[in-house]
Order: C-alpha cells, then structure tokens, then sequence
C-alpha cells in the first residue's frame, strides 16, 4: 500500500465497462517516493488534497468487487488530517 496526495481528477469519456461507475483521479506519492505519481480509481470518495491509502495489483481488482477488473491501482481509504504529522510534512 501506498501513501498519496490526490492533485486531480482524469476524465475518461471512454472507458472499460468495469471501470464505469468510478471517479479516476490523480495522485502524487508522499513519504520514500515522494514526487512519483499514478491514477488510481476512488472508491470512497476521496477530494482534492486529501491524503489516501492505495493498494496496486491483484488487491486493487479485489478492492473494486470485480477480480477480472482491469484496474492497477484503486484508493481504500482516506488518511486523518492528522497524518501529516507522519509524513512530516504540511497537508
């Protein structure tokens, strides 16, 4: 699992029917890869600047209900404000 900031939102006017239903949006790792960043479908409703928990691969598809998904990346939770405090950094 993976720490990150969500910076933005991707619209996909086409996409897979697995992935209809679901927001994409785009996000920027802090902690050890800080800087790096991914898409990843939002499942819980994360907003702009808010910090979020992702998982990737096979725990990714497993997250979104749908084992033949052919999502990467999905976000499981959204991290307290107090998490800054963890990552030593201003959110």
């Amino acid at each position: 699992m993976k720490l990150c900031r969500v910076i933005g939102a991707v619209v996909a006017t086409i996409k897979r029917p697995d992935l209809e239903g679901h927001r994409i949006l785009w996000l920027e790792e802090v902690g050890r890869k800080s800087g790096d960043k991914i898409v990843a479908l939002d499942l819980v409703g994360a907003g702009i600047g808010q910090i979020v928990l992702v998982t990737t691969g096979t725990a990714a598809r497993a997250a979104t209900g749908n084992p033949a998904s052919s999502a990467n990346a999905a976000i499981i939770g959204i991290i307290d404000e107090n998490a800054s405090d963890l990552l030593g950094q201003k959110t």
